[in-house]
């Protein structure tokens, strides 16, 4: 049986959707849209977000945030799936392997407590208005922002350490796109008894109390817009939290999906389509959402595109 140490001069063979070859280019050509999609949308946020006064605001700095995470997201995986749907040879090192289960275990944990921080937010907008400003200083936006990346980062730094200590005897070949905890897991032997216990521990702390918290702000958040009297009241301040809920259910639906089941319940075959869904689709979707729904955003793309327009002629 190999150690962990032994383990850490192997390559990994990342299946990916090698069992698909008639369907490679076509595949290719649509993570490659979904990718340059997501990159574009989401630095125009970023962008808007910076230049545009009126958008200095809370929660448009975590929406930067929002933003900047969705790309260290797509671009931890996306590139590499491109690669492998058209090269020979779809092998990655163990240490490449570890390298982006780690990245890609921080972003996606960074990203629940961002939303969580992101519900609060819009809780202090919505029921405490009258202390809006002096409750979401910027010092404290700043605070919240790195304690969220802090946490995320931690959290994958713990995991990945555990599981780069594992011996991996039963396979190279990784039922994946990338190398995700579950994935990674699956050809993993030995004794595993300490994974079994952190990882169901960190999918809690970090999956399953954010999305109740956040629970549990839109439930406060839901009461206080129905005592507004006028429906146009209620309309707008609810309207501005459409668009962080919808992220929230599309975004945490398939994190508790894929990291809070039952080991015995994981099927790679079907995680591997799910996880396309918070890989490349969800960040993609995002500045749409943002963008549909959000007259400000709307507007603030409006003037910095009339802005850009006479510096390109």
């Amino acid at each position: 049986m190999e150690s962990g140490n032994q383990s850490s001069g192997r390559e990994f063979i990342l299946l990916g959707f090698s069992h698909l070859p008639q369907l490679k280019v076509l595949l290719f050509v649509i993570f490659l849209i979904l990718y340059a999609v997501t990159l574009i949308g989401n630095l125009a946020i970023i962008m808007i977000s910076w230049l545009d006064p009126c958008l200095h605001t809370p929660m448009y700095f975590f929406l930067t945030n929002l933003s900047f995470l969705d790309i260290c997201s797509t671009t931890t995986s996306m590139p590499n799936l491109l690669v492998n749907l058209l090269a020979e040879k779809r092998s990655i090192s163990f240490i490449g392997c570890m390298v982006q289960l780690h990245f890609f275990i921080s972003v996606g944990g960074t990203e629940c407590v961002l939303l969580m921080v992101m519900a609060y937010d819009r809780y202090i907008a919505i029921c405490q208005p009258l202390h809006y400003i002096m409750a979401m200083s910027k010092r404290l936006c700043t605070w919240l922002a790195v304690i969220s990346w802090l946490a995320g980062f931690l959290n994958s730094l713990i995991q990945t350490i555990i599981i780069s200590q594992l011996a991996f005897c039963h396979s190279n070949v990784i039922n994946h796109y990338l190398c995700d905890i579950p994935p990674v897991l699956e050809i993993a032997c030995g004794d595993a008894h300490i994974t079994d216990v952190s990882v169901p521990i960190a999918s809690f702390l970090l999956v399953m109390i954010p999305f109740l918290i956040i629970l549990v702000s839109y439930i406060h958040i839901g009461m206080a817009v129905l005592r507004i009297p006028s429906a146009k009241g209620r309309h707008k301040a609810f309207s501005t939290c459409t668009s962080h809920l919808t992220v929230v259910l599309l975004y945490f639906g398939t994190a508790i999906f894929m990291y809070t089941r039952p080991k015995a319940n994981y099927s790679m075959e079907r995680d591997r389509v799910v996880s396309l869904l918070y890989c490349a689709v969800v960040p993609m979707l995002n500045p749409v959402i943002y963008t549909l729904r959000n007259q400000e955003v709307r507007q603030a793309l409006g003037k910095v595109g009339s802005r850009m327009v006479p510096l390109m002629m």
